[in-house]
């Protein structure tokens, strides 16, 4: 009695917790089409001023691949009143950071000040989206930077090209084909006309979401919204067209030498549906099970009982139009790839065939109550979480509601989605082994 008791009151105290956690704005449209969401925290004296824009990788000409990405750094060079090199000077100088960065779905761009410089955080987005200058000499230092970052973290990076090839055989006629960051040739290519087409087709207030979060009063927050982003004139719409794959029903098989490993890994990797459907919703649930710490079945399995992998793991890599559930193993000493393989496929079958126990799904549950705490833990990551729910899914409200989604989901469903898309057939094989120095 005592243990159900205790069990009892746990269970009230997340509940309490998760409740405390709910996340409360203010949503609404300029006249020009911006898209504004406001949400008042008073725990800390700072304010996020965000910009998200409904661009990415997929966005761009199949030709010009990387500009997305290369515009995450191209409009920080400059605007109509904000000098060149000017702009990390003005976030320094006042207190505050900054950033941004790209997926294939969107782009992202944020200040965090104190809550007493919201007018210099409002009015520097406001002259990125209407005022930037781009011009060659920006797109040259850029080009240099980009190419830097890509043989940084890309070419000289060990397993760099891992994601990359994932995506060239795992889709066909979508643009989740292409990297992120593109092809430096592509970049060297285009010319300054093209960088200017594409701000012009892309960065504009009808497609793009503000967020201001943190210390701010609503009423004078909206004023100053008006004033700075108002003028600001909407553009053509922007129309995008659906592109769909065909089902994969026979495995692909496919090897990459990479120049900066001495050990080979065995990737498997699913197309798996949209993060907006619930099938995705469950797949994460998948990957805690298979892979989220040491507790884990795929780590349990192969690492410490069977000792053939020094590491492994499986995640969800959602996006809007599709995603990828990847499933990766690195051999411990000779033991071939084909039975890390087998390993992971007994796992997998496990799944399909048992129901995970009750105390299993208590500490899965568990683990989400937690993740949803922190993901709302602080202002920067409340205003991305409302950025992104309203242009991605649609409904920002999930920053309080998604919870309720894994709350909801069965061990039957975890059974009946493993079933539906971890399948042999539908699926690729990438051997990604060391390239022989000649």
């Amino acid at each position: 009695m005592k243990l159900k008791q205790l069990t009892l009151v746990f269970a009230m105290l997340i509940s309490l917790m998760t409740m405390a956690q709910k996340v409360e704005f203010t949503e609404y449209d300029l006249d020009n089409g911006l898209h504004v969401i406001l949400h008042q925290d008073k725990s800390a004296p700072v304010v996020v001023t965000s910009v998200m824009y409904h661009v990415g990788a997929k966005d761009e000409d199949p030709e010009r691949t990387g500009f997305a990405h290369f515009f995450e750094h191209l409009l920080f060079e400059g605007t109509e009143n904000i000098g060149r090199g000017e702009w990390f000077k003005i976030v320094s100088k006042n207190g505050g950071v900054n950033n941004a960065n790209t997926t294939d779905d969107r782009t992202y761009y944020y200040e965090v000040f104190p809550s007493n410089y919201l007018a210099t955080g409002l009015w520097m987005e406001s002259e990125r989206m209407m005022h930037p200058i781009i011009n060659q000499i920006g797109v040259d230092t850029q080009n240099e930077v980009v190419k830097e970052e890509k043989r940084l973290r890309v070419d000289n990076s060990p397993y760099g090209h891992f994601i990359e090839q994932v995506k060239l055989h795992l889709f066909d006629k979508h643009p989740y084909k292409h990297t992120t960051i593109g092809k430096m040739a592509h970049l060297d290519a285009a010319t300054l006309e093209e960088f200017q087409a594409f701000n012009k087709k892309f960065y504009l207030p009808n497609n793009a979401t503000l967020v201001v979060a943190g210390d701010i009063e609503i009423a004078p927050t909206k004023e100053l919204i008006a004033q700075y982003f108002a003028p600001i004139p909407a553009g053509k719409p922007v129309t995008r067209t659906t592109v769909k794959e065909e089902p994969i029903i026979e495995a692909i098989e496919a090897e990459y030498h990479d120049p900066n490993i001495k050990l080979p890994a065995l990737m498997y990797a699913y197309r798996t549906p949209s993060m907006k459907t619930r099938d995705a919703y469950v797949l994460d649930m998948i990957s805690s099970i298979l892979s989220s710490g040491k507790s884990s079945r795929l780590h349990k399995k192969l690492v410490d009982k069977l000792k053939k992998a020094m590491m492994v793991g499986a995640f969800n890599m959602s996006q809007e139009d599709y995603s990828m559930y990847i499933i990766f193993a690195m051999p411990v000493g000779d033991t071939p790839l084909d039975e890390l393989g087998t390993a992971i496929d007994n796992e997998i079958t496990r799944l399909q065939t048992e129901l995970i126990s009750e105390k299993e799904y208590e500490k899965l549950q568990n683990k989400f109550e937690n993740n949803f705490v922190n993901q709302n833990a602080s202002v920067e990551g409340i205003a991305n979480s409302l950025a992104r729910y309203q242009m991605l899914y649609g409904d920002t409200n999930l920053i309080n509601d998604e919870i309720k989604i894994y709350r909801s989901i069965t061990r039957e469903e975890i059974k009946a989605v493993a079933n539906k898309y971890l399948k042999p057939n539908q699926r690729l094989r990438l051997n990604y082994l060391p390239k022989e120095n000649k």
